[in-house]
This record gives structure tokens, C-alpha cells and sequence, in this order.
């Protein structure tokens, strides 16, 4: 007998449990992240620093990791912190479900368990919906990947800086500063 897997939805994404996870719809399936203590507080001291900087500026919005993107190609992305600029959501006001409008950044901070190759296709996934910067922190090897592209790649280690470009003027911080 065959059987048939029934695909999830949106509206499954949004049923999903507030327990600390993060779920995003992939491929027509819920996938849950766990994330350890320290992914926690550093996503949470990048999020602090951008919202610092995007307030002061009145560059646009931050959003934390609960906060989905739907992408041109049917999944929902939560990174763990991002940025939209002014002016991208109509009104400017960011809407009341999943944004419409992919960030113009996208922060992904790895945990333990993270595949590079899960972590790899995400980035290309937000590069191709029009995600204009992605930062991947690796807290553990103290380190961080930035990409302009697939191509345009930089590994900055903890002496470097974070840098917003023309994505987020103004906007740069030590990678040290945001890890534990």
C-alpha cells in the first residue's frame, strides 16, 4: 500500500510550539534547529548591536529569530538575526505574518549540530531570494564567513570586523565583541 506524506504549510509553521527552537518550512517540511546556550547569547549580542545601530540611524528594522522571511521559492527562513531596509515594506511597516520581503541581511550564528552542507544551501538560498549580505558566525572555531555572493567570500577571524557595507552604512563591529 502506498503512503503519502502530507506536505506542511505556512499555517503549520505558525502552529509550531514556543520552546526555544527555531523552525523554518523547507522543501514542504518543518525542520527545528535547537540552539545551545551560546548561540543564544551570541545571536542575541549581534541582534543588540544592529538594533543599535539601525535605530540610531532610522536605517530600518531588526528582527530576531522567530521572525520568518518567505522566499521566492516557497520556504520560510528564520535567521537568527536580520536587518530590512527603510522603505522595503509597504508603509514601512513590517507586516503582521511571515515578511514578505527577504532582509537585506541575514545572520546565521552555527550551533553544534549544524551541517555545513544545510548551512551552505541556506546561504545560497538567501543570496538567490535577493538577501544582499549574509554574516555565518561560528562561535566555537571563533570565527566568521561573510558573503556578498557565492563567490564573493571573506573569513573574518576574531580581530576582524563585522562590516554592514552599503547594506547597513555605519554599521561595524569586532567579531570579538559578539562572542562569548
Amino acid at each position: 500500500m502506498a503512503t503519502t506524506t502530507r506536505v506542511a504549510t505556512e499555517a503549520d509553521l505558525l502552529r509550531t510550539p514556543r520552546d526555544g527552537r527555531k523552525y523554518e518550512l523547507v522543501d514542504g517540511e518543518i525542520r527545528v534547529s535547537p540552539a545551545g546556550s551560546r548561540h543564544g547569547a551570541v545571536s542575541l549580542k549581534v541582534a543588540a548591536r544592529l538594533l543599535g545601530v539601525v535605530t540610531n540611524q532610522r536605517l530600518g528594522h531588526v528582527f530576531d529569530s522567530s521572525t520568518g522571511f518567505r522566499l521566492p521559492g516557497g520556504n520560510v527562513r528564520s535567521p537568527d538575526a536580520s536587518f530590512v531596509a527603510r522603505g522595503r515594506f509597504e508603509g514601512d511597516e513590517p507586516p503582521e505574518g511571515f515578511s514578505p520581503v527577504p532582509p537585506d541581511l541575514a545572520v546565521e550564528v552555527l550551533s553544534p549540530d549544524d551541517r555545513p552542507r544545510a548551512i551552505l544551501d541556506k546561504v545560497g538560498e538567501y543570496l538567490e531570494s535577493g538577501v544582499r549580505l549574509v554574516w555565518v558566525i561560528d562561535p566555537s572555531a571563533r570565527t566568521a564567513t561573510v558573503y556578498r555572493s557565492l563567490t564573493d567570500v571573506r573569513r573574518l577571524g576574531p580581530e576582524n570586523a563585522l562590516d554592514g557595507f552599503d547594506v547597513l552604512p555605519g554599521f561595524r563591529c569586532l567579531l570579538s565583541d559578539v562572542l562569548l
